[in-house]
């Protein structure tokens, strides 16, 4: 595939690196990348994905744009009050890159179709706020062996890990199971500074971008978390579980389950 002269001038600075280049460029725009959550995380992973030249973009959420959002969901603005985040998201896509062909997969993530959702996609992040829907999209992408990139932040404090099928740990391993319902506040009761969003969900792109194209090392065996108050960054190694319900050596977990049938994995809750 030979870059037009405008593609050359857009990506000039991912083409000068040499880790990158022009392979690099070649491999972003041939890949597909799915977020799931179009809001706090969802936003900066998903722009930033869109400007590096990712080739297809999906956006999957069944909320609409809330005043209380644009505090830290930049991928909307007060003109987008009231309409889906999924439209409003690939309005703003299409705008920064027009090259990338976004995908709005408005409606409910759930354990009967978040397979074939994910299926279409060379990488997945968790933008979502909800246990439920982190433990819906760790266990689908380890039983479809996708890589996947986790993240969530509340108040002052961030956290991501990345998923790298048969090298390393899954969110289970380090969260086997759901805490109790209200053990653990959501951003809407407790809080959450808007700029934490884009710390954490450039970090996203940064782990997406790394695994599409084979550049670096990924957070694979990893959980890093930040604390804002004090710019603490730490490292944690997060050993594989053989136990390990849907990654071990003897899975329980063969399929998608939904965690709380009643309430499903409604990505209408308060977005982080």
């Amino acid at each position: 595939m030979a870059f037009t002269d405008p593609q050359l001038e857009r990506y000039s600075r991912h083409i000068l690196l040499k880790e990158f280049g022009t392979k690099g460029q070649k491999k972003l725009m041939a890949s597909k990348a799915l977020i799931v959550g179009a809001g706090g995380l969802g936003s900066p992973a998903a722009m930033y994905l869109a400007a590096a030249g990712v080739g297809t973009i999906g956006l999957a959420d069944n909320d609409a744009v809330d005043l209380s959002n644009l505090q830290r969901q930049i991928l909307h603005s007060t003109p987008d009050l009231g309409k889906p985040k999924v439209e409003s998201g690939a309005e703003t896509l299409r705008a920064i890159n027009p090259e990338v062909e976004v995908r709005a997969h408005q409606g409910l993530v759930k354990a009967d179709n978040v397979m074939e959702l994910i299926s279409g996609y060379d990488f997945v992040l968790d933008g979502t706020d909800n246990f439920q829907a982190k433990f819906l999209i760790n266990d689908a992408c380890v039983i479809s062996r996708k890589p996947f990139s986790h993240a969530g932040i509340i108040r002052f404090q961030g956290q991501l890990m990345t998923y790298l099928p048969g090298q390393g740990p899954c969110y289970r391993c380090v969260f086997p199971k759901p805490p109790p319902p209200e053990a653990i506040p959501t951003c809407r009761q407790a809080g959450v500074i808007g700029a934490m969003a884009g710390v954490i969900g450039c970090l996203q792109a940064l782990e997406a971008i790394k695994c599409l194209t084979g550049m670096g090392q990924p957070l694979t065996g990893h959980l890093l978390t930040f604390e804002a108050l004090t710019m603490a960054f730490r490292k944690i190694k997060v050993p594989g579980r053989p136990a390990c319900p849907v990654c071990g050596q003897n899975p329980s977990i063969t399929e998608p389950q939904d965690q709380e049938p009643a309430a499903a994995c409604d990505l209408r809750g308060p977005v982080p």
